[in-house]
């Protein structure tokens, strides 16, 4: 492929997973094979796996760059009743006892190109030499195209033209909810969330040919670095080595910030009124770096609570710059919301004052 071929708008990561869903479901439809085209660290794999545990199924995760065409089209031996040689199929494709499940192609367009042959066969005829593909399982395939800075093969039209294809890119949305999820880091969160753009740097890192670029993947590392015992320094180098020198820089600069703008154990201890006002940060970096620290506390009812009081209170912030005040406390509510409803502490939303104040004035305003 040249250039950027890809003539179908993008979707989110989440999006095609509810199409993943939605074709299973469809006994036709799941016939039909799927390509997922993305960016390294995007999340094609893992979504994969999702929908097969939405499902209950079994999945068969062939990464095809680590195997060779003789491990799909099997070995032969010679039968001598038959007086001819024959084919064993490979005990890793689905049998007939498994009449149900998931085939994911993984790294497709990275294939050597005689694998690829045996690969098309299962996604075009559904079969590879004697093997027959039991009717209950859906082929979906996974790559990069070249434009993705990837090494990868063309995909010819033929192949093409018998596949659904979802051109995958994380919304950033999409990705803090991930993230809030599986608990990342607040400065993370908070990082992306000011700067959405470093989220996947792919096309800058092409374009300056550098090796190292930030990736969704990426910043799940990133996390699990902030989060562990290591030492400061050595956490920059990790840093550095995981998203590039640049990134790195822009990402401590705005991590200075955050921990210089909120510290987020005193205002939780702070009384509610002048006292929590006079310790509200005044920059955007420390806005919400301070929402995904309260975020990161508040596993309990109490701290839950007073979050809410703190959050109420957005509108005392004094800045030297606009900052989207509003928003924010929109966003913050929203996020306190759904981290109780995590934690089985709905009532504690429920019955703060703080969280009626809110719902009273965004009525009030229409």
């Amino acid at each position: 492929m040249l250039g950027n071929p890809m003539n179908i708008p993008p979707v989110s990561i989440a999006a095609a997973k509810a199409a993943l869903v939605e074709q299973y479901s469809d006994p036709i439809l799941r016939r039909r094979a799927s390509m997922l085209w993305g960016t390294r660290g995007v999340g094609k794999s893992s979504i994969v796996r999702q929908v097969a545990d939405h499902f209950g199924v079994p999945l068969v995760d062939l990464r095809l760059t680590t195997i060779e065409p003789v491990d799909i089209r099997g070995a032969i031996y010679a039968d001598d009743t038959l007086a001819k040689t024959v084919w064993f199929p490979p005990e890793f494709l689905p049998s007939p006892a498994q009449p149900d499940g998931i085939l994911f192609l993984d790294e497709l367009t990275a294939a050597d190109q005689r694998l690829q042959i045996s690969a098309y066969s299962l996604i075009l005829d559904r079969r590879v030499g004697h093997y027959r593909l039991p009717d209950g399982w859906q082929v979906v395939a996974a790559g990069n195209a070249s434009f993705h800075g990837a090494v990868c093969h063309d995909m010819g039209t033929a192949l093409a033209d018998r596949m659904f294809h979802f051109n995958v890119q994380t919304a950033i949305d999409s990705f803090l909810a991930y993230a809030m999820a599986r608990d990342f880091a607040p400065e993370v969160m908070a990082f992306l969330k000011v700067r959405p753009d470093k989220l996947d740097d792919t096309q800058s890192q092409l374009a300056n040919d550098h090796l190292i670029g930030a990736s969704p993947r990426g910043w799940e590392d990133i996390s699990n670095v902030l989060k562990s015992g290591l030492s400061e320094g050595t956490k920059r180098v990790f840093v550095q080595g995981r998203i590039g020198a640049a990134n790195a820089a822009e990402f401590f600069g705005v991590l200075r910030e955050i921990q210089a703008g909120t510290d987020v154990v005193r205002l939780l201890a702070s009384r509610p009124g002048p006292e929590t006002a006079a310790l509200l940060p005044r920059t955007l970096d420390g806005l919400y770096g301070m929402i995904y620290g309260l975020l990161a506390a508040s596993t309990d009812a109490d701290t839950l609570a007073r979050a809410l009081e703190i959050v109420e209170q957005f509108p005392d912030i004094r800045s030297e710059v606009p900052l989207p005040i509003r928003e924010s406390q929109t966003l913050a509510m929203e996020l306190l919301l759904q981290r109780a409803l995590e934690f089985g502490l709905e009532a504690t939303v429920l019955d703060s004052a703080s969280y009626r104040h809110y719902l009273e004035e965004r009525r009030s305003d229409g």
